[in-house]
Order: structure tokens, then sequence, then C-alpha cells
């Protein structure tokens, strides 16, 4: 019987080859806290919001409008929709956090809420070959 390889990612056929997000659980030590200050989530789906993500680029101070995930979300596993707070309102969906990663964010989210921190991820719209795209600044969080 020969090798077997496993694949790092997973891939997520709702979303373009170019649009699956990134990030990794390597980057993470084990209770989930971001391993360095420069750790980054790239959401997964931002493609249909390409204009809404123009009119923020360049901007400062954005930051993640997420709430807890509830037990039914947990139970069915579904999708983290991201939505963007920025310029005193919040804007979106922008995209979704890749598979898999769902409870790093969710983990983030708890940390801030009982530190007394503002519940709201750094943000930075970034402009790649394929596109805008949004990268979560877990490091920040830490």
């Amino acid at each position: 019987m020969g090798p077997v390889f496993f694949r790092k990612t997973q891939v997520d056929p709702a979303f373009a080859k170019t649009d699956q997000g990134k990030g990794s659980l390597d980057d993470y030590k084990f209770d989930l806290v971001p391993s360095s200050n420069g750790t980054t989530i790239r959401l997964a789906g931002s493609d249909p919001h390409q204009d809404l993500l123009a009119s923020l680029l360049g901007e400062e101070g954005i930051e993640t409008a997420i709430g807890p995930r509830t037990i039914e979300e947990e139970r069915v596993d579904a999708p983290m929709q991201v939505r963007l707070f920025a310029g005193g309102r919040v804007v979106g969906p922008v995209g979704q956090v890749p598979r898999g990663l769902e409870a790093v964010v969710s983990e983030a989210i708890s940390r801030l809420e009982l530190a007394g921190r503002k519940t709201r991820i750094p943000v930075e719209v970034v402009r790649t070959k394929q596109g805008l795209r949004v990268d979560l600044l877990m490091g920040r969080t830490r």
C-alpha cells in the first residue's frame, strides 16, 4: 500500500478556487490564541462583494460585526458570515470565515468579551491578484 496524502486545507465547493479564504490552525496555540501578532485569516466568499469592499479600501479602523453563534448554528455547522463595522455603521456581509476556522473566531470573540474589550476583530481590506479580500487581524486579539 502506497503513502497516504492528506489535503491540508478544506475546499468549499460553494466558492471559486481563488476565493476559498486562507488561514491555518497551525497559527494558533492549544487554547486557540494566535501564536503571533501577525496572524491573519482571509475570508472566503468575497467575490460577490467587490463593490462594497472597494468603498472600504484604505479606510482605517474597520472591525468585524460578528454575533455569537447560536446553539442551532453550532449544531448544523452553519457558515459564519462576517459583516463589518466601518464609518459608524454595519455593512455587509462581505464573506465568511473559512471552513474549519469558525472555532478560532468564536474563541477570539469570547476572549475579547471576558477581557472587557470590544468584541470586534480588527480588519484590513487588501488588494490581491484575484480582487479585493478581507483579512481578519487575529493577532491583535491576543
